[in-house]
């Protein structure tokens, strides 16, 4: 997947879902229970995206549990990632994780992206499973820094959101991921500013 970490980092990638696991006994952070499944359905799901993202800033909308976003933060130290939920008690669970992993370069953010209003905006926004791309342009958007974009991750190929007005922005490119052990379809679509030249 074009990802390489160390021992330190696979450690803490791992540590992460002792945590989730460890805070959905008493509250709903993920369905999916199991390490094999959790590993190709959080994690590797996670950093299948990591060729895509543009730096130094980048924020995960609605990032609940922390997928994409500490995975990715895990392995790429050299980039900034806010942790966007609207969710009090999720927030308190990413504060948490943040700390315990010591993750130098994750701020949480309670807030809902449409309301929120960074002192410097983001040069990728990302979101995983927030429903259609139309909301997430909508709701994001204002997020994005010029020259940035938006990354929208997807199971099947979403041709029919594709379709639909995206007001002021445009799809760059769909990419078809491959995310090892899943035998499930994975899209990413990248979308930049209709104005800008790609």
């Amino acid at each position: 997947m074009g990802v390489e970490l160390d021992s330190q980092q696979a450690a803490t990638l791992l540590a992460h879902l002792d945590l989730v696991d460890e805070w959905s006994a008493r509250m709903n952070l993920t369905a999916i229970r199991e390490r094999p499944q959790q590993l190709t359905k959080h994690v590797l799901d996670s950093l299948s995206v990591a060729p895509w993202l543009r730096g130094p800033r980048v924020a995960d909308v609605g990032s609940g549990a922390g997928f994409p976003g500490i995975p990715l933060a895990v392995a790429r130290p050299e980039l900034q990632f806010a942790l966007i939920e609207s969710t009090g008690k999720k927030c308190r669970f990413l504060e948490h994780a943040k700390d315990t992993l010591g993750l130098a370069n994750v701020e949480v953010v309670q807030s809902r992206a449409e309301t929120y209003k960074p002192t410097v905006r983001y040069d990728t926004v990302l979101a995983r499973a927030v429903g259609p791309i139309a909301e997430l342009v909508r709701n994001g958007g204002a997020l994005v820094a010029g020259g940035g974009r938006i990354l929208a991750m997807k199971g099947r190929y979403p041709g029919d959101e594709l379709e639909r007005r995206l007001n002021g922005w445009k799809v760059v490119a769909v990419h078809k991921l491959h995310v090892p052990g899943l035998g499930e379809e994975r899209h990413l679509v990248e979308l930049a500013h209709s104005h800008e030249k790609v």
